[in-house]
């Protein structure tokens, strides 16, 4: 994320907080979080219209239609956003086709979280480049677009020029110039400063300090997270009678797969935890009372779940790809990123570090304090600034009859 420029003269004579109406079709999980802490952190004035999140297939189909008519009656009674910001899970064209009669003038922002070009699928399931679509004319109807990660960003444009290479005719070439024109990555928000909190509480709950380290995995329960791999690596150290304790603490929808029915047998009373700890308390005291943090993902746009345990003094071990080495600082890279099939001995190394630490549970063989400063950028209250910003330039070139797009 590159540097803004000063604030503007006119940010000096802007209300306090302008009206945000935030549009999400998929009002569940990290889309939650991310608008929770937005809301919470913005000095906007930020009204949710969010849709449970469930059914993101039909959410991306008719979630406009349901927005919308929220938003008229809203508007019937008198409300008026002075900007909307909605997730890519809303077809944004047909959102604003809906509405127009009542919010035509109103600035759209849409942020991407993820985009359905490139998500990875499972084996054996053909892409329904409809999806991706959507999200394409959403971008180009939106007044901003905003990535998650310069990953993110620059995969998604990848992916856009290689559909268009494919496309029988009336290929949009202009789309890509005018994406490009309206585009910027501001990083995802994390609630990072009330981990602090449970930075003292009892580790004993996570098992016996004297039985190794404790290994922790906090990636949902899913093929994209690729579970078996980061398992495989378990059972290599295991063989080779190394001492640790497991927690396998990421979301789980649906009943497990045979990889997590066999690590749970394989692994036994190795595992200090299984599944979601719910409690957010209770969460970060397991976040500070682990030592190692692993990633074995086929698919990240940021990883909040590996930005937190970071925090919390977990040596990252993490694959050189994806949004990973863009989360932490150059000079963190060749200490926390492995080579592509090199899980095992990165994870090796680290449990063998861990062991030999002296600061005890949670601390790597260097400063906790410089670990910290990796993913501290994060914290809501660091970004912030970037999005209030962000939604007054939109808002202020709206006002003047122009686009946000710089």
């Amino acid at each position: 994320m590159g540097a803004r420029p000063d604030a503007p003269p006119w940010l000096e004579q802007l209300p306090s907080g302008l009206r945000v109406w935030a549009l999400e079709p998929y009002y569940g999980g990290s889309h939650r979080h991310f608008l929770d802490g937005l809301s919470g952190a913005s000095r906007h004035r930020i009204a949710i219209q969010g849709l449970p999140g469930r059914n993101w297939k039909w959410r991306m189909h008719g979630g406009s239609l349901a927005l919308a008519h929220e938003s008229l009656v809203r508007a019937r009674e008198g409300a008026q956003p002075q900007v909307l910001f909605a997730s890519d899970m809303l077809d944004a064209a047909a959102y604003l086709g809906l509405v127009r009669d009542a919010l035509a003038a109103t600035p759209l922002i849409v942020y991407m979280h993820e985009n359905q070009l490139t998500y990875p699928l499972p084996a054996g399931v053909e892409r329904d480049l409809g999806y991706g679509m959507k999200n394409i004319t959403s971008a180009l109807a939106a007044d901003r677009v905003v990535f998650n990660s310069r990953f993110h960003q620059q995969e998604f444009f990848t992916a856009v020029e290689e559909l268009f290479e494919v496309l029988p005719d009336e290929v949009p070439v202009w789309a890509l110039e005018r994406l490009d024109a309206r585009s910027e990555v501001i990083h995802v928000g994390c609630d990072l400063r009330s981990l602090d909190e449970s930075r003292h509480a009892e580790s004993a709950q996570w098992g016996d300090l004297a039985a190794g380290p404790l290994i922790l995995w906090n990636q949902r329960w899913e093929y994209d997270k690729a579970p078996g791999d980061f398992f495989r690596a378990l059972y290599a150290l295991q063989e080779e009678g190394v001492a640790f304790r497991v927690a396998v603490a990421g979301g789980n929808q649906g009943l497990p797969t045979a990889d997590f029915v066999e690590a749970r047998h394989r692994l036994g009373e190795r595992i200090v935890q299984w599944g979601r700890v719910e409690d957010r308390r209770r969460y970060a005291s397991l976040l500070w009372a682990a030592d190692v943090v692993v990633s074995t993902a086929l698919h990240e746009f940021f990883g909040v779940s590996v930005v937190e345990a970071v925090y919390c003094g977990c040596r990252p071990v993490l694959p050189n790809r994806l949004s990973y080495p863009e989360l932490l600082p150059r000079d963190a890279h060749s200490r926390a990123l492995y080579a592509e099939g090199d899980v095992v001995p990165a994870l090796r190394a680290a449990v063998h570090e861990a062991a030999e630490a002296a600061g005890g549970p949670g601390m790597p063989p260097w400063s906790l304090d410089w670990q910290r400063t990796w993913v501290a950028r994060y914290d809501w209250s660091r970004l912030v600034p970037w999005y209030d910003e962000m939604i007054e330039e939109c808002w202020e070139r709206a006002t003047r009859g122009g686009r946000c797009n710089g």
